[in-house]
C-alpha cells in the first residue's frame, strides 16, 4: 500500500435546472451502514443510487407497495430500446427520478425513471462493446458527479447535463493504465467492468485485465473525486518490503500480473472499510513462474477505504491454476453467531462455497479446513498441497461428475457422453490440469456464483444466491517449436478461450472456423483491439502478429502450424504462430475455433473484417477482450499474415518490408522467455451434440441460504429453454449472469437467465414462483427497484449477446402495478 498526498481540486457548482435541480440536488446521499433495526424503522429510501442498491451491496429495498398479495398484477410501465446490438448487463442507478444507464456501445445515458424518457446522451465518440454493469454517483448535497468506465478510461460527467466535468484529470477523465508502474500503457488493458464505489471525496476502484500476459497489476486505487489525483494505491501483487511479497519468487512482481478486482466491493461506511475481492494472477493455468501461494490474488482484502491499508485478508485459493477469481462482489450482512448479533461480511465462489467472515477481523463465522489436493504431475508446475475448505454451508453447485449424471435428454445424448467422459479425468474440485488430456471443472469456469452477486434480506440474515451448475472441461499442451507466426499467435493468446482446434465451446465461446464467411477482417481487426462481451481487448496483436494470426484464422494452418513448421514454412508465419500462441489462443483455442458466444472463432477472420478492423480491435480492445497495443508493428504483421489470407490488407508489406527487423523476427522464432513451455487449450463447455449441458439438470439454480445457521431454507431451478419446456423437459434450469435483488416484504426478483426472456418474482421465505414478466431480450443484468411519484418499479437491462441464436437487440424495460 502506497499512501499519496490528497490534492484536492476544486469543482465549480452544478447548475441544476429543470426537472434535474429538483431531483438531483434534492438531497444528500450519505448510505451509512446502520443496523438492520434502525434500517426497518427508517423511511424507506426510494432510489437505487448505488450499484447492487447501496455500499453494502446487499441488493436490498425497504420498498413495500409491490407485496406478495398483488405482485402478480405487475405490467410493463414503460421500455427503452437502446437500439444497438451486443451486451447489456447493467445494474442502473436510479437518484431521484432519474436513471442513469449505459447502452451496449458504451454510451452514457439519463432517463425518465418514470417514463423511460430520454434526457440526454454521452458518448466518446469511440464505440466500445466491454461490459459495463454500472455507474458511481457521488454528491455532497449541493453537487454531484457521475462517474462511468468506458473503455481505458474513467469518466466524471455532469449528471445535469450529461457533460464532462474538466476539472476532473485530464479534461474530464483519468486513464485507468496508469500509476501501475508501466511505462508505456498504450500497451496495456485496463477497464472498469464492475463500477467503483464513493468513500467521501474519494472513488476507489479495480479494473478488468487481461487473462494472459501482458497484464498489469491488479492494483486497487481510490482517487479524489474533484480532481482525479490518486490518494492511496494497494498492490495486491507486493514489491519488496511489502508483506506478502514472500508468497511469490523473487522480482516475480516484476514480470507477472493481474491479481485484479474485477467484479466489484462492498463497503460498511460506518467503519471505513471497504471489501476487495481479487482474480488469479496471470497466466492462468500453469503458474510456473509464480510458484507459491502467490498473495494477494483470490483474496477478500479488508482495506482501511481511507489510507488503502489492509487490515485483514482470506485467500480462497492458493496459487490458482483453474481460473477460480472471487467472482462477485462480497455482501455486508448482520448475522447471530453464538447468540451474538455479528456484522459479517459474505463471499461467494466459482467453485459453490460460501465463505462468511466477522468484517472487523476477518474471523471465519462457520468453520474453514485446509484440506490437501492432489500434486501437478506438469513439468514445472508446483501446486499448492492444501486449500481451504468450509464445511458450512454445504456448496451450493454439483463439484464432482459421475457416469450416473451424465445427461439423459436423449438416448444419443446419453451415449455421446458417457463415450466423451471415458476420456475425461473427473475426480472432483482442485485437480491440477494434465499435459495432453482434459480434466473436468464442475461447477465450470462460469460458476457456481458469478458477476451479478448475491442478494440479502438484512432482516433475516437470509442470503440468495444464483449459481450456474454445468461442467467444463481444461487442459494443458505444450508449446512446440515451429509452427506459423499466426499458429503461435493463437494458441499463446486465443486458444485459452476458442480452444487449440479453434472449434471453442459455443455459446459461451464462439468456434473460429470459417469465421471469415461471418466476419470481415475489419471486424475481427475492431474486436481484437476493442474487445466484445467477455473477451478484453488485445493492443499488443498488432503489426505482424496481427497479419499473421488473421492469416491463420482463415486457413488453420493445415500443416498442423502448432506442432511443426511445414518444409516451406514462411519465417513471418512461424513468427506470427508464436505471438499468437502467447496473446490468443487462451480465448481463441489452439484450432482458432473459439467458443461462440463468449471467444469468437478467428478462422477466415480476414476475409470478413478489414485489416483496419483487425489492427483497431488489437489495439483498444472489444467486449471481454482487452487491447494488446504492447505487440511490436513487426509481430502484428507476423501475426496478421499468420491470420491468413485478407480480403482488404493494408499492411502486408510489414511482413516484408526492410522495416520490420530481422530481430523482431528472430525473437518470435526463438523458445524463450515469452513463452511458458505449457499452455492452456481452451475453455471447453461439455455440452451435447444439440448444444444443451451433458450432465442431468439442473443446470441453474436459485438457493436461499440462513447466515445464521448456515442451512438451506429452499433450493429451485432457475430457467428454462423454452423448445425443451415445449416438448415436456421443464424446469431444467440454465446458465444465469446477473444477480437477484429482495423486497422488505419478502419478495426475490431475478432475471439472468440466457434463453426464456424472463424477470420472476419469488416468496423469499419458500422460494414459490409469485409472478413472471415476458422480456424481449434476455435480462442478464441486476434489477432495480425505485419509487417515482408514489409508484413502486422494478426493471431490468436485457440483450441476447448470450444467446447469439435469439433475436438481438437491448432495452431496458420497467414493471409497475396498474
Amino acid at each position: 500500500m502506497k499512501r499519496l498526498s490528497s490534492i484536492t481540486g476544486k469543482l465549480a457548482p452544478l447548475l441544476l435546472a429543470g426537472v434535474l435541480t429538483s431531483t438531483l440536488g434534492s438531497r444528500e446521499h450519505t448510505l451509512a451502514a446502520a443496523s438492520p433495526q434502525a434500517k426497518e424503522h427508517a423511511a424507506p429510501r426510494t432510489d437505487w443510487p448505488v450499484y447492487g442498491g447501496q455500499s453494502a451491496d446487499d441488493h436490498y429495498s425497504a420498498l413495500h407497495q409491490i407485496d406478495r398479495t398483488n405482485v402478480h398484477k405487475l405490467k410493463v410501465a414503460w421500455t427503452f430500446d437502446t437500439r444497438e446490438p451486443g451486451g447489456l448487463q447493467t445494474n442502473p442507478l436510479i437518484v431521484g427520478r432519474i436513471l442513469f444507464g449505459f447502452t451496449p456501445m458504451q454510451k452514457v445515458i439519463a432517463l425518465d425513471a418514470a417514463t423511460g424518457k430520454n434526457l440526454w446522451t454521452f458518448s466518446t465518440g469511440t464505440p466500445g462493446l466491454q461490459p459495463t454493469r454500472g455507474l458511481s454517483y457521488w454528491t455532497d448535497g449541493a453537487q454531484s458527479i457521475l462517474f462511468a468506465g468506458l473503455l481505458t478510461n474513467l469518466y466524471a460527467i455532469d449528471p445535469a447535463t450529461g457533460k464532462l466535468i474538466p476539472s476532473f484529470g485530464d479534461g474530464g477523465k483519468i486513464d485507468l493504465r496508469k500509476d501501475l508502474n508501466e511505462k508505456d500503457v498504450t500497451q496495456s488493458f485496463a477497464a472498469l467492468t464492475t463500477p467503483g464505489l464513493i468513500y467521501k471525496d474519494m472513488i476507489i476502484v479495480g479494473f478488468r485485465a487481461p487473462e494472459t500476459e501482458p497484464a498489469l497489476h491488479g492494483d486497487i486505487r481510490a482517487y479524489d473525486v474533484h480532481s482525479g489525483n490518486l490518494r492511496w494505491i494497494f498492490h495486491t501483487i507486493p514489491v519488496p518490503g511489502e508483506p506478502g511479497y514472500e508468497t511469490w519468487p523473487k522480482d516475480a512482481w516484476k514480470v507477472t500480473g493481474s491479481a485484479n478486482n474485477w467484479t466489484g466491493m462492498a463497503l460498511d461506511e460506518t467503519r471505513g472499510i471497504v471489501y476487495v475481492p481479487t482474480g488469479s494472477a496471470v497466466n492462468d493455468f500453469y503458474g510456473f513462474d509464480r510458484i507459491g501461494d502467490d498473495l494477494y490474488a483470490n483474496t477478500l482484502l479488508a482495506l482501511d477505504a481511507n489510507t488503502g491499508q489492509r487490515l485483514w485478508h482470506f485467500q480462497g485459493v492458493h496459487h490458482d491454476i483453474w481460473d477460480r477469481d472471487f467472482p462477485s462482489p462480497p455482501s455486508l450482512v448482520t448475522v447471530r453467531s453464538h447468540g451474538k448479533q455479528v456484522d459479517a461480511v459474505a463471499q461467494t465462489t466459482k467453485q459453490g462455497y460460501l465463505f462468511l467472515f466477522d468484517r472487523t477481523n476477518g474471523k471465519p463465522l462457520f468453520p474453514i479446513e485446509e484440506k490437501p489436493f492432489p500434486a501437478s504431475t506438469t513439468p514445472g508446475e508446483k501446486a499448492s498441497p492444501t486449500q481451504p475448505i468450509p464445511s458450512i454451508p454445504a456448496p451450493y453447485a454439483r463439484q464432482l461428475l459421475t457416469a450416473d449424471m451424465l445427461t439423459t435428454r436423449t438416448p444419443e445424448a446419453h451415449a455421446w457422453a458417457t463415450e466423451q467422459f471415458k476420456s475425461f479425468i473427473s475426480n472432483g474440485i482442485f485437480v491440477p490440469f494434465t499435459v495432453d488430456k482434459q480434466t473436468v471443472v464442475f461447477p465450470g469456469f462460469d460458476g457456481g456464483a458469478e458477476w451479478g452477486g448475491s442478494a440479502v434480506d438484512i432482516k433475516t440474515g437470509v442470503i440468495y444466491i444464483n449459481a450456474n451448475d454445468i461442467p467444463w472441461t481444461g487442459g494443458l499442451t505444450e508449446n512446440k517449436p515451429g509452427g506459423s507466426l499466426g499458429a503461435n499467435v493463437y494458441q499463446s493468446q486465443c486458444s485459452i478461450c476458442h480452444g487449440g482446434d479453434r472449434k471453442g465451446s459455443p455459446p459461451a465461446f464462439p468456434s473460429l472456423i470459417d469465421e471469415q464467411k461471418r466476419l470481415s477482417d475489419a471486424q475481427v481487426t475492431e474486436i481484437i483491439h476493442n474487445g466484445k462481451g467477455r473477451m478484453p481487448s488485445f493492443p499488443n496483436v498488432e503489426a505482424a502478429r496481427l497479419t499473421a494470426v488473421l492469416e491463420y484464422l482463415k486457413t488453420g494452418d493445415t500443416g498442423s502450424p502448432a506442432t511443426s513448421a511445414p518444409k516451406s514454412a514462411n519465417r513471418n508465419e512461424i513468427a506470427g504462430a508464436k505471438i499468437y500462441d502467447k496473446n490468443c489462443a487462451i480465448c481463441h483455442g489452439d484450432d482458432l475455433l473459439g467458443a461462440p458466444s463468449n471467444y469468437p472463432g478467428l478462422l477466415g477472420v480476414r476475409l470478413r473484417l478489414t485489416d483496419q478492423q483487425i489492427l483497431s480491435n488489437i489495439h483498444n480492445g472489444k467486449g471481454r477482450m482487452p487491447s494488446f497495443h504492447k505487440l511490436s508493428d513487426a509481430d502484428t504483421a507476423h501475426l496478421l499474415h499468420f491470420l491468413g489470407d485478407s480480403a482488404s490488407p493494408i499492411i502486408e508489406a510489414a511482413v516484408t518490408s526492410n522495416n520490420s527487423s530481422k530481430k523482431e523476427v528472430e525473437s518470435a522464432l526463438a523458445p524463450p522467455g515469452g513463452f511458458a513451455k505449457y499452455r492452456f487449450t481452451g475453455y471447453r463447455k461439455f455440452l451435447d451434440p444439440d448444444g444443451y449441458p451433458a450432465v442431468q439438470p439442473p443446470w441453474g439454480t436459485l438457493n436461499a441460504i440462513d447466515l445464521n445457521t448456515g442451512r438451506y431454507l429452499w433450493k429451485i431451478p432457475l430457467g428454462n429453454y423454452p423448445e425443451l419446456a415445449a416438448n415436456g423437459l421443464k424446469d431444467t434450469g440454465t446458465e444465469n449472469y446477473g444477480g437477484p435483488i429482495v423486497t422488505a416484504n419478502g419478495i426475490v426478483f431475478i432475471a439472468a437467465t440466457n434463453f426464456d426472456h424472463t424477470l420472476r418474482a419469488f416468496d423469499s421465505h419458500t422460494g414459490a414462483l409469485l409472478w413472471q414478466g415476458d422480456l424481449p431480450y434476455a435480462g442478464n443484468a441486476t434489477p432495480a427497484t425505485y419509487m417515482v411519484d408514489g409508484r413502486q418499479y422494478v426493471v431490468i437491462a436485457t440483450s441476447n449477446a448470450r444467446n447469439p441464436k435469439g433475436p438481438q437487440g437491448a432495452a431496458y424495460v420497467a414493471f409497475a402495478l396498474p
